[in-house]
C-alpha cells in the first residue's frame, strides 16, 4: 500500500498556499514566497492575499540563483525555528541563500519522527546512525537527540558548518562531521567493517563531491543502495531512502530497496507532501523506509 504522509504537528512551519509555480510558507514568524516547480496548478488565494501576507519574496535571476526582496529591511537574513515531537526537540538556524533554499526541507519532518521513534525502540544502548547527503543536519540532530551516535556526511564544507551551528543551537554535541563524497565514504566504511543501526539517504538528483566527484541519481543510486545495506546491523536497524526527483516514483524506490536487500521486513513506501492551510496538497518527493527491531 503506497502511503501519503505529511507533517502534522510542526508549529513553527506552515504551508499557507501554493500554485503557479510558487509557494507561500511561514517559518517561525517569517513568511516567504519561493519558487516551486511542482506547483503546476492555480493558486487558491488571490495575488493580493499573497502579497499582503508575505514578508520576503524570492526573485529568480537564473535556474540556480536569485535575490530576496524584503517588504521591510528590518527583517533579518537569519532566524531560528524549533522542531519538537513526542521524543525529541531541536532548533535550526534558517537563512536566506542565493539559491532559494533556507536551510531545511519541511516535509522531512515525517522522516524525523520515524528516526526518533525507531531509535527509541532499539535495545542497543547507543545505536549508530549514518546520515548521507545530510545537508544542514536536522535528521542528524534528531538521531543525536534520540540517543544515537551519529555520523553526518555531506560534500559541502559550508553546509556541514551550518549543521554544526544547528547542533550548538540545539544544545547537542558529539556528532561526527564528515566532508566527503557519500559513495566514497560508504565504500571506505565497508572496508573498515563498520556497521550502523540506522542509515538515512536523501540524495539529490545531481551533485558533486568535494573533489569533483559526480553524482547523478539514476546512474549511482543502485550502486549506493547495494553498498549501504551491507553496513546495516543484522539485528536492529532502520533505513530511509528519500528522493526528490520528478522522474522517480515510490514504486522505483520500492524496487531499489527490495532488489538491494531481499530480506527486508516492514517496508513502507509512499509520497511526502505538505498540506496547505488553503486546502491544496504539495507533493515533495517519494520515500521507502523500514525498521527491524
Amino acid at each position: 500500500m503506497i502511503q501519503l504522509l505529511a507533517p502534522t504537528h510542526w508549529k513553527d512551519y506552515e504551508l499557507i498556499d501554493c500554485g503557479d509555480f510558487e509557494k507561500l510558507e511561514r517559518f517561525g514568524n517569517v513568511i516567504l514566497i519561493r519558487p516551486e516547480p511542482q506547483a503546476v496548478w492555480k493558486k487558491t488565494l488571490s495575488e493580493q492575499e499573497w502579497k499582503k501576507t508575505a514578508n520576503i519574496t524570492f526573485r529568480g535571476r537564473s535556474a540556480t540563483s536569485g535575490e530576496w526582496v524584503k517588504k521591510n529591511q528590518s527583517i533579518p537574513d537569519r532566524w531560528h525555528v524549533e522542531y519538537k515531537n513526542n521524543e525529541v526537540a531541536i532548533k535550526l538556524r534558517l537563512g536566506l541563500t542565493s539559491f532559494k533554499h533556507v536551510g531545511v526541507f519541511p516535509e522531512q519532518a515525517v522522516n524525523w519522527d520515524f528516526i526518533s521513534s525507531s531509535i527509541k525502540k532499539f535495545k542497543t544502548p547507543q545505536p549508530k546512525v549514518l546520515n548521507l547527503f545530510a545537508y544542514t543536519g536536522a535528521a542528524s540532530l534528531i538521531a543525536n537527540a534520540a540517543g544515537a551516535e551519529t555520523t553526518h556526511v555531506d560534500s559541502i564544507k559550508q553546509v556541514v558548518t551550518w549543521a554544526n551551528e544547528n547542533q550548538e543551537l540545539s544544545g547537542l554535541k558529539n556528532t561526527r562531521w564528515m566532508v566527503e563524497d557519500a559513495l566514497k565514504f560508504v565504500k571506505k566504511e565497508l572496508k573498515r567493517g563498520k556497521k550502523y543501526n540506522g542509515i538515512i539517504l536523501d540524495p539529490p538528483a545531481y551533485g558533486h563531491g568535494p573533489n569533483g566527484e559526480k553524482w547523478k541519481l539514476e546512474d549511482h543510486i543502485q550502486e549506493m543502495m547495494q553498498d549501504v545495506v551491507q553496513l546495516l546491523d543484522e539485528k536492529e536497524h532502520f533505513l530511509i531512502l528519500n528522493t526528490y526527483s520528478l522522474g522517480f516514483s515510490s514504486v522505483i524506490v520500492e524496487n531499489l530497496i527490495r532488489t538491494s536487500f531481499p530480506q527486508v521486513k516492514n517496508l513502507e513506501t509512499g509520497e511526502l507532501y505538505l498540506q496547505a492551510t488553503a486546502g491544496i496538497k504539495l507533493p515533495l518527493g517519494v520515500f521507502g523506509k523500514f525498521c527491524n527491531v
